[in-house]
């Protein structure tokens, strides 16, 4: 069968036969052999690592397997390295999965292709074992595990400050648990943590942030926001987090205008509400119609979708939200 890493997780204590585990995120691969090693540990569970380092290997990590020393019920045998058993492995490995009920094969590997993941190895553990593949595509999965180690910390973020938090790193799992890690320390009386608690202690001790673009973007100063976004660009902040900064600043803009009420309630400061009002007083409605689309399209010039040029794109925008034009 094949498991996610949360799934997997949760299976830790139960696991028998033959598991794979292949990916290139350090993080999971790293909690779930703490994990498993802890409930070995508690266990009473004997443990014994191996190096694959050619096919012949194999024989010994089957012998092992099927021996188990005057002190031990059960064994765990971990097993790192590229190299899938042969012809003559395979067959030890469908007989150890066939009468060892008992003990684990834990195989760790690096992240395979769509054909290794298909070959002759790999479908006898999906068939008759478990295969987790070590990846958080989506972001809502890459939040879920995050939030499992700030749980660990005693630490909550906002939702802002989540979806800053990936952009900054980006989907870099291990650096973005260090910066958790980071943030428990730098606010040790903080429980719920807000972006601006990560700007503070995240960005680089620079002369402006994006947060100092947010400020000038919302006051219309379109001469300070270019100036900041130049400087955020030669400091080497990708374009993907400034481009979340201006498309935040949109987003809201355009809420608060069908929802003037509700500033709070859309996550403006109570300190800033009258700058909100303000640059919708400043802005013209029919604008917000092609914001969107704009956003889009410097998306994809950031991912090299379209041959249009990232830089200007995100500069027509500043300028809009200042509620000038650069272009005719």
């Amino acid at each position: 069968m094949k498991l996610d890493y949360l799934q997997a997780l949760k299976r830790v204590n139960e696991a028998r036969g033959a598991w794979v585990l292949h990916g290139q995120e350090p993080l999971l691969e790293q909690n779930l052999l703490d994990a498993f090693r802890q409930s070995w540990l508690i266990n009473h569970v004997e443990r014994e690592r191996y190096d694959i380092q050619s096919v012949a290997d194999w024989k010994n990590v089957f012998n092992a397997l099927n021996s188990l020393s005057l002190f031990s019920q059960n064994l765990a045998i971990e097993v790192h390295g590229n190299i899938k058993p042969d012809t003559n492995a395979l067959k030890l490995l469908k007989h150890y999965i066939q009468h060892n009920e008992h003990n684990l094969l834990l195989i760790i590997m690096p992240k395979q292709d769509s054909s290794s993941l298909k070959s002759a190895f790999f479908q006898i553990i999906e068939a008759n074992g478990v295969v987790v593949p070590l990846t958080a595509t989506y972001a809502q999965d890459r939040q879920r595990i995050l939030s499992i180690e700030a749980d660990k910390i005693g630490i909550q973020l906002s939702q802002d400050a989540w979806q800053w938090l990936e952009v900054h790193h980006e989907h870099n799992l291990l650096a973005a648990k260090n910066s958790l890690m980071r943030l428990a320390d730098t606010f040790p009386d903080v429980q719920h943590l807000e972006m601006q608690h990560l700007l503070e202690c995240l960005q680089d001790q620079s002369r402006y942030t994006t947060f100092d673009l947010s400020d000038a973007l919302i006051s219309g100063n379109l001469s300070q926001a270019i100036k900041i976004y130049q400087y955020l660009v030669e400091a080497g902040e990708p374009h993907s987090l400034v481009l979340w900064t201006v498309s935040k600043e949109m987003r809201l803009l355009m809420q608060l205008f069908e929802q003037p009420q509700n500033a709070l309630q859309l996550g403006i400061w109570k300190t800033k509400v009258s700058l909100y009002q303000q640059a919708l007083r400043r802005l013209n409605p029919k604008q917000f119609l092609t914001w969107p689309q704009l956003l889009l399209r410097i998306d994809a010039a950031i991912k090299g979708k379209n041959i249009e040029n990232p830089e200007h794109l995100i500069q027509q925008a500043i300028a809009e939200l200042c509620g000038k034009t650069l272009f005719a």
